[in-house]
This record gives structure tokens, sequence and C-alpha cells, in this order.
């Protein structure tokens, strides 16, 4: 673990789903997945429905450092757990390779440790209007020092302001990998934060709010506009009832 962080090297993973298959994933996964793989070193941060992609799951995975990450990986998709279960997992999918490889920007950077425990195996309320929302920010070289001190100076204090201070701040990891069984994308510079909000009403209620902020409208989106490619990407995450991260 690097300087005591708790998930010095993260995955980012966006499943496409079988059409109706989503609800069938997340039980499969909240009863069956999560704990094995944790006591393989593989803490899972959180598990979520994408509010804006009825067939999509996503869930981010941490690991200790990319060494033990390939021996977990190699561990857990070649153990009994994973095969007893890999052919219904399988059946609801479509495309799992959409992952982004990950690390916290700075040692202050990567996720907080969980206000509470995770519900038990058998939990099947999700939290009430609970709502997590990554924001993914592409460019064509990777993020710098620079950048990261632009987002602490404009981006975060107005971030906070509004009610939604950022939970965690990543960008890519440029470390070979190693279980070439599980792809990660390569080729892409990405920083990815997270927040959460009360409801999903929250969360609209700052988006209007950041809309009448004036440095947000003057300084910060003109900034944002040169330094990135394209708009950045929001995803509308709602937790599932297991997950950690809520």
């Amino acid at each position: 673990m690097r300087n005591g962080l708790r998930h010095p090297v993260v995955e980012l993973r966006q499943y496409t789903l079988q059409p109706g298959q989503r609800g069938v994933l997340i039980g499969l996964f909240d009863e069956h997945l999560v704990e094995p793989q944790e006591a393989l070193g593989m803490p899972i941060v959180g598990q979520f429905a994408n509010l804006d992609d009825p067939d999509q799951f996503v869930w981010v995975r941490g690991f200790a450092d990319m060494a033990s990450r390939d021996t977990a990986l190699r561990t857990f998709y070649g153990g009994a757990a994973w095969k007893a279960r890999a052919a219904q997992a399988n059946a609801t999918m479509i495309d799992v390779d959409n992952v982004l490889l990950l690390r916290p920007v700075n040692q202050r950077s990567g996720f907080p440790a969980p206000d509470s425990a995770r519900p038990p195996v058998g939990a099947s309320d999700p939290p009430p209007s609970s709502l997590v929302v990554a924001t993914l920010y592409h460019r064509d070289r990777p993020f710098d020092d620079a950048f990261a001190h632009f987002f602490d100076r404009l981006v975060r204090p107005t971030m906070t302001d509004t009610g939604a201070p950022p939970l965690a701040c990543l960008q890519t990891e440029y470390a070979e990998n190693t279980f070439p069984a599980l792809p990660v994308r390569t080729g892409v510079h990405v920083f990815v934060w997270f927040t959460r909000f009360a409801s999903p009403e929250d969360h609209r209620e700052h988006v209007r709010a950041l809309a009448r902020r004036p440095r947000w409208r003057d300084e910060v989106l003109p900034e944002l506009s040169t330094a990135l490619l394209g708009d950045p990407q929001c995803l509308r995450l709602a937790p599932t009832p297991r997950s950690l991260l809520r």
C-alpha cells in the first residue's frame, strides 16, 4: 500500500448488459461475488446501476498495488467462487472491456473510509434516494500537476460551496495490465472524481446552483473547455443494496 492510501490502484468497470438483465447481475454480485474478492485483498469500493442507461452496471474495485492485483485476479478467476457463478454472470453481459485502471491523484485524494459497515448478505433494499456521481475528464495527454492544482484551486472549492465536495480524485494508472484476460482501456488519459448526493433531485439542484455561480461560468468552464477533449462524462450511479459507497 502506497504511503497509507486505502486503494492505491483502482479499477472503474462499466459493463454493458443484455436487456433486462441488470437486476439479475446485481443480485448475483451482491449475494455471491463481494466477499470472495475481498477475502483475496480486492476491496469492492462500490457497485451501481447507471440511472441513465438501464443496461449498464458500474463497479469500482481497489488493490494495494499492481503486483497484488495480478495475484488476486489470477486466484479469484481461477477459483471456485467465480467458477460456480461464471456462466450465470457471463450470460447477463454483452461487453465488459470498458475498464479504466486508475490511481489517486495524490496522497489525499483516494477514497475515504466508509461511513458505515456493508449491509449483510441478503439485504435487498437499496439506499433510499442515494446517488453517487462520477465525472470523467478526458484529454490528449496525461493529466499533470498543473491540472491537479487547477482542480484544487477552482473546481473543488466551488463543488464544496455548492454542497458536493469531491470524495476521491483519480487519474490514469499507466502500469502494464499483467492480467490480459481482463482487458483495460489503453491510450486514454482520464481524470475521474466522485461525489455523492442525498437524492437525484439534490444533484439536479446542485447543477442549477453551479450554473448560477459566476466563478464556475467565467473561470472554471472556459478552462475546462480548453484543457479537455470534449465534454466531461457524468455517470449518475444508484448504489446497489450492498454497495459500500452510497
